[in-house]
C-alpha cells in the first residue's frame, strides 16, 4: 500500500475545455469522496508500483464538460470513479498501458474497468474503481477509434 498520497483533488477537476467554454467543474462532496476512495484504493499504489510521475489527463467530469468534450452519455466521469493516466514521460506511454492493465489485473484490487483508450493518435488508460451503480464489474478492453 502507498505510503503517501502521489494525486491531488487539483488534478482530477482541472480542465482546459471546462476553462475555455467557462464550465464550472467543481465537484459536489460526495464525488470528491469518490475521487479520494480512487486515490487511496488504487492510483497511489499504481503510482507507487510503477516508479515514476503519472499524469491525470481526464478525472472528474460534471455532466456538462462531458458531453462538451464528446464523453460518453454513461460515462463514469461525473461520478469522480475514474481517471485517465499518462506517463509523465509520454514516450513510455505505450510501455505504462500494457504494465498498468497487468499490474491492476494481478493486484487483486476491485475496479470497474481497464480501458486501454487511442484516440486519434492519443493512448492512455482508463481506470475507474466503480460503475456509475456501485458494481466492480472487473472489465478489461482496448478502444482503439
Amino acid at each position: 500500500m502507498a505510503s503517501k498520497h502521489y494525486f491531488e483533488l487539483s488534478e482530477f477537476i482541472k480542465s482546459e475545455t471546462a476553462e475555455k467554454k467557462g464550465i464550472d467543474n467543481t465537484p459536489t462532496f460526495e464525488v470528491v469522496e469518490h475521487l479520494r476512495e480512487l486515490r487511496d484504493t488504487l492510483l497511489d499504489d499504481l503510482r507507487e508500483a510503477w516508479g515514476g510521475p503519472l499524469i491525470v489527463t481526464s478525472g472528474f467530469r460534471c455532466k456538462a464538460l462531458n458531453k462538451a468534450v464528446g464523453g460518453s452519455p454513461t460515462s463514469d466521469h461525473p461520478y469522480g470513479y475514474v481517471a485517465d493516466l499518462q506517463p509523465k514521460d509520454k514516450r513510455r506511454t505505450a510501455k505504462f498501458v500494457l504494465w498498468a492493465a497487468c499490474w491492476i489485473k494481478d493486484s487483486g484490487k476491485r475496479y470497474d474497468q481497464v480501458i486501454d483508450e487511442r484516440v486519434d493518435g492519443e493512448r492512455w488508460l482508463h481506470v475507474s474503481i466503480r460503475h456509475a451503480d456501485g458494481s466492480q464489474r472487473m472489465q478489461n478492453f482496448v478502444i482503439d477509434v
